[in-house]
């Protein structure tokens, strides 16, 4: 039985596999950007539980990462789509289905990242904040 860590990590990359750009979690950047982008979700940091007692319940701000990256021309536009189609399905749902408190991205900060023999990259690391309580900080 997957851990409420996990359920919640595979609900958010659900959500992003719905939109129109490549979602992958946690896998190495592809040598070819597809036309309407890509995002990998990374897992990652829980950070340091706040806990409380009776019942025992470990509280979390875990960070994870999306990064989206964009390539061509009008990238800047593309960009700018892709991130707000993110903050779209963040708020459409801010549990997950129920599956955790709150769900919150952080302002992106973009970068522009040439390549030798290609259009430029327009990427940047999304951070999103997922709120959620556990009974076992393993489980």
């Amino acid at each position: 039985m997957p851990t409420p860590r996990e359920t919640i990590l595979a609900a958010l990359h659900a959500r992003l596999s719905a939109l129109p750009a490549t979602a992958l979690r946690g896998e190495a950047l592809p040598e070819r950007v597809p036309a309407a982008g890509l995002l990998i979700l990374r897992d990652g940091e829980p950070g340091e539980p706040g806990v409380t007692l009776s019942p025992l319940r470990y509280h979390y701000q875990h960070r994870a990462e999306i990064e989206a990256v964009v390539q061509g021309e009008g990238r800047n536009t593309s960009f700018d789509a892709l991130c707000a189609s993110i903050g779209a399905v963040i708020s459409a749902d801010r549990t997950l289905g129920g599956r955790c408190d709150w769900v919150e991205a952080e302002a992106p900060r973009p970068v522009d990242l040439p390549v030798e023999g290609a259009a430029n990259l327009k990427a940047a690391v999304i951070p999103i904040i997922l709120h959620y309580s556990t009974a076992d900080p393993l489980a």
